[in-house]
């Protein structure tokens, strides 16, 4: 399979929705996780990303303009010992609690499906990234509407063992724009990941449609350590 050059297939996609990235750094010494979020209605584009304790959450940039918060206010990243977790939606919550009671991945997510918003159906992707004796492992999940039946669930996942230096994988919720919006489809696209933490998250933020934008969070784990450093840029500030 072809790498992708992460800021072409960006740029050739105005409406992704949101995103998830993880892979490895090409220098091989960082695990890399990324998350964005974009929008095209004034409730969806009314959040920032905030740092929490270990990870980030949205809030809405202006409370007074908020018409629905049940789906775009939640917490987005958590660490649970050596693994990060990242989703596009409370299910954060979900995996965290089902590691931490040594579930997996995959069983913390039979108990959640896709999104109630008829009639896109939204997908809820999530992934769980580990970096930890100078290794990374890494797997990426969507939940999704079976051909936009509201009672038909697709649950696919996958896994990504030993990730050579320089490659990571992207998975979206939606295929792109439409109205209304297909889900995403098929194996998460094999990208390059290059460049500093810094110059990483300027390219991704660069990348995505100017207009429809709205929060980006990339960290990097050392992978012999585990200590880890993000960045955060939000459209609203």
């Amino acid at each position: 399979m072809e790498i992708r050059n992460l800021a072409d297939e960006l740029r050739g996609n105005r409406y992704p929705g949101r995103g998830i990235v993880l892979g490895r750094s090409d220098d091989g010494t960082h695990a890399v996780a990324a998350y964005f979020i974009m929008g095209r209605s004034e409730n969806s584009r009314n959040r920032i990303f905030v740092a929490t304790a270990d990870g980030i959450r949205t809030e809405a940039y202006d409370a007074a303009k908020v018409t629905d918060p049940s789906l775009i206010l939640y917490t987005a990243v958590r660490v649970c010992g050596t693994a990060t977790i990242v989703s596009n939606g409370d299910h954060t919550d979900t995996i965290f609690a089902g590691l931490a009671s040594q579930r997996t991945f995959e069983q913390s997510l039979r108990t959640r499906t896709f999104e109630p918003d008829a009639p896109h159906y939204t997908p809820r992707i999530s992934g769980v990234i580990r970096a930890d004796g100078g290794r990374c492992e890494y797997a990426l999940s969507i939940v999704k509407t079976d051909g936009g039946a509201p009672d038909g669930v697709v649950r696919n996942l996958f896994s990504y063992e030993n990730p050579p230096s320089g490659c990571g994988r992207c998975i979206y919720t939606y295929q792109g724009d439409g109205d209304p919006l297909v889900s995403y489809c098929g194996e998460p696209k094999r990208v390059a990941i290059t460049g500093t933490l810094d110059e990483f998250t300027e390219m991704l933020w660069n990348s995505l449609h100017p207009e429809n934008k709205v929060s980006l969070f990339v960290r990097y784990i050392d992978m012999a350590t585990g200590g880890y450093e993000s960045r955060i840029v939000n459209k609203n500030s």
